[in-house]
């Protein structure tokens, strides 16, 4: 029966029959192997997959830590600078502040200085309003002690008008001095207005004198003659006092302590004028004996330079060997200015070699074939190759051309047939 019989049984389908399964080892072992490559690789991508994410872990914990040092490390950079500014701020505080207080301190002394010099200046005017005014009252005051024995002294009965003499006197006296502080005012020559004052004080004091001793007691005579003299002697200090503050005068403390600040200077120069030339007489006798050492040195180092230098000089007239006499007899005696010489010159050409030696790589001591042949370009020296034997002429050592022989022989022939000429 077959499987479409079985399937169909007069036309009617049948149930179908269960599959019957046989066991294959071979697809069992390859299904098992599938199974066990399949659980592998998944066990291999569950340890890659967390291996990976162990990997990303530590590298966000590493940048996580590096971002932490960065922060802090930018944070504490912050607290410095904001530390730093801060400090610069309160310094520059400090500073101002000092510069302010420093400038208070300076405006405040300066109107101190002000001040009392404005105030010393009020106390010397009010000094001199209050000497002027004493001077004048005194001047007053002895005036009218004077007038009245001037006055009795011109009494007569006769000749009243003879009376006013006094007064022209005194009154003579005060109108000079007024014309004298005028001139002081003026900038003006006032010795005669003084001069003329004194005379009408002393004459008006002879007056006095005269009169008192006459008339009155010796004490009324003395009294009034000083007072003919006092009054304009006082006014006429003040005028003088007047004048040497215009003129600018010293006064005698001044002018002591200008003379001895003078003296003071003057020692000073000397003293100073003394050291240069001390320090002038000791570097010459330096240079001097530097000079000698030099000479000392040369004439021992250059005997024959020397000994010819001192021949130059004296020819020249000159009493030392000079810088320029040295210079001379160096040129002369070995041909060369001071400091070259024939040793300085091979000394220095040696070096010189050795120097391009060594900047071309090669070796400066050897023999002059190997030195020649390392010596690049056209430049090669010659090189002396001595004879292996005495210089003497042989028979046979020179070998000539073949026209130079053909010329020998051609020369040989002409002068034979000029001696035979048949």
């Amino acid at each position: 029966m077959t499987t479409a019989s079985v399937e169909r049984v007069n036309g009617t389908p049948l149930a179908s029959p269960e599959p019957r399964f046989e066991y294959d080892p071979v697809a069992t072992a390859e299904a098992e192997a599938i199974r066990t490559r399949a659980v592998a690789e998944a066990e291999a991508r569950r340890i890659a997959a967390e291996a990976e994410a162990k990997a990303k872990l530590a590298t966000a914990e590493e940048e996580s830590r590096k971002l932490r040092l960065a922060n802090d490390k930018l944070e504490g950079r912050a607290q410095e600078e904001r530390a730093a500014r801060e400090a610069r701020i309160a310094k520059h505080n400090r500073e101002r502040a000092a510069a302010e207080r420093a400038q208070r301190e300076e405006a405040e002394q300066a109107e101190a200085v002000k001040a009392e010099q404005e105030k010393a200046v009020e106390e010397v005017a009010e000094a001199d309003d209050r000497w002027r005014s004493y001077a004048l009252n005194f001047y007053r005051v002895c005036a009218v002690v004077a007038l009245p024995v001037q006055v009795s002294a011109f009494y007569n009965p006769k000749a009243i008008w003879l009376m006013a003499a006094p007064l022209m006197l005194e009154g003579g006296a005060w109108v000079v001095l007024k014309g004298a502080a005028a001139a002081v005012a003026n900038r003006r020559p006032s010795w005669h207005y003084r001069l003329i004052a004194w005379l009408l004080a002393l004459i008006a004091a002879g007056i006095n004198l005269w009169h008192g001793l006459n008339a009155f007691d010796p004490a009324t005579a003395l009294a009034t003659a000083f007072a003919s003299i006092a009054g304009p002697g006082v006014w006429d200090l003040h005028e003088h006092g007047r004048i040497r503050k215009r003129d600018g005068i010293p006064s005698r403390r001044e002018r002591k302590a200008a003379e001895k600040a003078e003296r003071a200077e003057a020692a000073r120069k000397a003293e100073e004028t003394a050291r240069l030339a001390a320090e002038k007489e000791a570097a010459a006798k330096a240079a001097a004996e530097e000079r000698q050492r030099l000479a000392e040195r040369r004439e021992a180092l250059f005997p024959k330079v020397w000994e010819h230098a001192v021949k130059l000089a004296t020819d020249l007239g000159e009493t030392a060997v000079t810088d320029a006499v040295w210079k001379r007899a160096k040129l002369d005696v070995e041909g060369a200015p001071p400091g070259e010489s024939a040793e300085v010159l091979r000394m220095r050409n040696a070096a010189t070699a050795r120097v391009e030696a060594a900047r071309e790589q090669r070796p400066v001591n050897g023999s002059s074939r190997q030195v020649a042949s390392q010596v690049p370009g056209a430049k090669k020296p010659r090189i002396y190759k001595p004879p292996t034997r005495r210089g003497k002429r042989t028979k046979g050592d020179v070998q000539y051309s073949s026209g130079a022989r053909r010329q020998a022989s051609v020369a040989a022939l002409n002068a034979t047939a000029k001696k035979d000429p048949s």
